[in-house]
């Protein structure tokens, strides 16, 4: 008698077959509640580098084992938790392939995860969630109270490991976004570009590669441009035309520009986003350009994803994502006036504005 086995969680309905009932309420509670279970699978599989050990062909859980130095059976348990998400595959011999998710956990993957993926579930996030009720009820960040001190000083005082890791996760993150920005970014006939709080200057470099003659700036804190993209810097083959200049957009903006790009910065409180606001217009003068790009959560096919950086940004900093409603709101009150509103990607929003005469 032939034993017919029932498929996996991961494997694929069959061709035809209707899709699987949701879960009723009561069970997906139940795993929603073990979510940080996920969390810390896929934290686990990213430093032991299990995508990165399995290749094109599905390997057996002890070969991948002794190329990552783990047990077999706990590292099938981990697996088969995350192949329930769809990350990794198990298939009927046992063994386990890659999906279109977990290769965004190789390092070489050109879309990868990775440093975003370990920077969503350093240390500091465990220590920091549970306390979401706090933050709720206060509206403070929950850091100050954790570590005595905020969370960006503690970050490269205290916990440099996670600050190295943060910065890799942004520059991963920069790096992607840059091209969908200067894909979307229509600045012909602008001679200048400045990119304020641009981290590292991708943004700014994909929009010079664009544009040839264009020259432009990037200001950041200087602890941040001293590790600018190399090609803005002395040397590079795009010095002539970049301007590096170490700086806070809160305090001042002493950049001239046609056009100010303001990407993914408008997330403090109230009070600094206005003085941010304020001196970009004091620094651009009347009718001058200037595009701010954020993640919404009111208007994204990632609710999901904007939603909890939103919580997060509660938790760490005291800060907030935007609705449509508050960013033009705190557009307008800066005496911006809005030309335009256009996703960018999946993830970003793009408000097209300038400087009221």
């Amino acid at each position: 008698m032939t034993t017919v086995q029932p498929p996996k969680l991961s494997d694929p309905p069959a061709q035809g077959a209707p899709p699987a009932p949701p879960p009723p309420p009561s069970m997906r509670l139940r795993e929603l509640a073990f979510g940080a279970a996920c969390a810390a699978a896929l934290r686990a599989a990213a430093r032991l580098g299990v995508a990165d050990a399995l290749g094109d062909s599905p390997l057996p859980v002890a070969d991948l084992a002794a190329a990552v130095k783990t047990e077999p059976k706990p590292l099938r348990r981990l697996l088969r938790a995350l192949s329930c998400y769809g990350v990794f595959a198990e298939q009927a011999d046992g063994s386990f392939a890659h999906t279109g998710v977990s290769r965004l956990l190789r390092e070489d993957d050109p879309e990868s995860l990775r440093a975003i993926t370990l920077w969503c579930t350093e240390p500091w996030t465990w220590d920091a969630w549970p306390l979401l009720d706090e933050a709720v009820r206060t509206g403070r960040n929950v850091v100050q109270d954790l570590y005595g001190k905020e969370f960006f000083p503690y970050l490269n005082e205290d916990a440099p490991e996670s600050a190295d890791v943060f910065n890799r996760a942004m520059t991963t993150s920069s790096v992607q976004s840059a091209r969908d920005v200067a894909e979307f970014l229509d600045l012909s006939g602008c001679a200048s570009v400045a990119d304020l709080g641009g981290g590292q200057g991708h943004v700014v470099a994909s929009l010079l590669d664009k544009y040839p003659t264009m020259r432009g700036a990037l200001l950041d804190l200087p602890r941040v441009v001293e590790n600018a993209v190399p090609r803005l810097l002395a040397g590079g083959d795009l010095a002539d035309r970049a301007r590096v200049v170490p700086g806070d957009v809160r305090e001042a903006v002493p950049v001239q520009a046609d056009v100010y790009v303001i990407k993914n910065i408008l997330e403090w409180d109230d009070e600094s986003t206005a003085r941010t606001l304020r001196n970009v217009r004091e620094a651009g003068g009347p009718g001058t350009r200037v595009v701010v790009i954020e993640n919404l959560v009111d208007d994204t096919p990632s609710m999901r994803f904007s939603t909890a950086m939103d919580l997060m940004l509660l938790l760490n900093v005291g800060g907030a994502k935007h609705t449509t409603e508050s960013m033009v709101s705190r557009l307008t009150d800066a005496g911006l006036v809005i030309d335009d509103i256009s996703p960018v990607n999946p993830y970003l929003h793009a408000f097209d504005c300038h400087v009221a005469g």
